[in-house]
């Protein structure tokens, strides 16, 4: 099975949207992707049910791909959301089994598309590391590489991943992969080889993509974000991305 969405090969997410004003800046400064939390227990960007539906809606309205982000485990419950809130990407970003995945995407629409967080430790270990082909067998679409501090938090830290260790877990993936953990416009180089890989399909940002007085996403944060990562320019007859099994 391939799902497809048209979007440029070097995808920009920007993650915790709440308002529709965060919406309006994500497409105003060229995302690709929202992310929108829901089942994330303490989690400041946290959504209701009808919430996520309304933001999902507005996000589709705009052009962008809503990804319902969650640390959910309930393949029943977190389809029917889906099909509440017509998101178009399910975020697993909890320690979820391949179980999970492989229930999930029997349980799910067609056409909507299964992103699985690795989590990489300060050390370079990755709790995941021995179930990555697992993953891929059961259904996922899209790895994404985030950071797991060494007090135990996930999700949206701000913390930056060592190259080195991203390199290293890279042979062993067996799906194309967003990176996430700490991205800046400045840090772009730092990742270069990274950015290069064959693999590589995009950014998923929340600290970076926000303005520091208001805490909302910023139009000239998101612009340079894009700017600065986006490695060929979007254009109108690229072919969309396949996200294959």
């Amino acid at each position: 099975m391939t799902t497809t969405h048209p979007l440029s090969q070097t995808l920009l997410k920007v993650c915790g949207a709440t308002t529709p004003q965060d919406i309006e800046a994500a497409s105003a400064a060229g995302a690709d992707c929202v992310g929108l939390w829901h089942g994330v227990p303490g989690g400041p960007s946290e959504l209701d049910p009808n919430g996520l539906a309304a933001l999902a809606a507005a996000a589709r309205s705009a052009g962008l791909l809503p990804v319902l982000v969650t640390f959910l485990s309930d393949a029943g419950a977190l389809a029917d959301l889906v099909r509440h809130t017509g998101v178009g990407w399910v975020q697993l970003h909890a320690y979820q089994p391949p179980a999970l995945v492989r229930t999930l995407r029997q349980a799910l629409p067609e056409h909507t598309g299964i992103v699985k967080v690795l989590h990489l430790q300060e050390d370079g270990g990755c709790v995941e590391r021995p179930l990555i082909g697992a993953y891929g067998r059961a259904g996922t679409d899209l790895f994404l590489l985030d950071t797991a501090t060494g007090d135990g938090r996930i999700g949206s830290t701000g913390h930056t991943l060592d190259p080195d260790h991203i390199t290293a877990l890279l042979p062993r993936l067996t799906r194309p992969f967003l990176l996430a953990g700490g991205l800046t416009p400045d840090n772009r180089p730092a990742y270069r080889d990274v950015a290069d890989h064959p693999g590589f399909r995009g950014i998923d940002v929340d600290t970076a993509a926000r303005d520091r007085t208001t805490g909302r996403f910023g139009v000239p944060q998101i612009t340079a974000l894009a700017r600065a990562w986006r490695t060929r320019p979007t254009v109108p007859d690229h072919p969309p991305l396949e996200l294959s099994r």
